[in-house]
């Protein structure tokens, strides 16, 4: 079975965000990246998948430009075969992401795609849904535990009432969520072997893929500042405080 996993090169969640000074975007100069958490879960469980002998071929695909190479050898080095990157000037909108990666999948012909919820840096949660809709494939979302059986995929889901528990025929899409699994570090000889690992690189006419705007960013602010706490000596002016200063009660 091939699962084909895609990654997402994101500020490193250590990383204190910072605006521009003209409110347009994020500040990314000489800011660390990294693999986006929800993506190293997904690599994770598919080179458990691997180890298990379920999966005979794991394939990472990245979006964006050369430096998206650097997040594909991190997931090289953890277990995958072989990656892929499409190259884009920047990080396209959720819609284009979906197209491309439809596109590989028909080129692939992977039995499961796992990807990870959301990415730390926009939030969307998305993606995974779009491609569904566009390979009209079964999927599962915010995975907690994932099973291969008889031709199936078990899906456990993280859902508000608890746990929903669903079997998608295969080829399917799965999503992770963060109880998923527990991604393992890359030992230095395995990131040695991971520069020798095949990389493919494609680009978005490659895959008769045209790039189209569907959002606009107008702006973007930083949220305002909390005022420190403070310490009262009663509950009667712990009730003051509530009633007339933060007019909550």
């Amino acid at each position: 079975m091939k699962v084909l996993v895609t990654v997402k090169r994101v500020i490193d969640y250590n990383v204190k965000v910072r605006v521009k000074s003209d409110n347009t975007d994020v500040d990314l100069a000489n800011v660390k990246m990294a693999l986006n958490p929800f993506c190293e879960i997904a690599v994770e469980e598919a080179v458990r998948l691997k180890e298990a002998g379920t999966a005979t071929e794991v394939v990472v695909v990245s979006i964006g430009p050369k430096a998206c190479e650097e997040q594909i050898r991190t997931a090289l080095a953890l277990g995958v075969d072989r990656g892929i990157r499409i190259e884009t000037e920047d990080s396209p909108e959720s819609l284009n992401v979906a197209k491309l990666l439809a596109k590989v999948i028909e080129e692939e012909k992977p039995e499961l795609i796992i990807m990870g919820k959301q990415a730390i840096d926009t939030d969307n949660n998305q993606t995974g849904q779009m491609l569904g809709a566009l390979l009209d494939m079964p999927q599962g979302t915010f995975a907690s535990e994932v099973q291969i059986d008889d031709g199936k995929v078990n899906v456990t889901r993280e859902v508000d009432g608890g746990l929903q528990t669903v079997a998608l025929n295969l080829p399917a899409i799965v999503t992770t969520d963060l109880r998923l699994n527990e991604p393992r570090y890359a030992s230095l000889p395995n990131i040695m072997k991971a520069k020798r690992k095949p990389l493919d690189v494609k680009n978005p006419t490659d895959l008769g893929v045209e790039l189209k705007a569907h959002t606009q960013l107008l702006k973007v602010t930083p949220p305002e500042e909390r005022q420190a706490g403070i310490k009262v000596g009663s509950i009667d002016e712990l009730v003051d405080k509530l009633k007339n200063e933060a007019k909550v009660l």
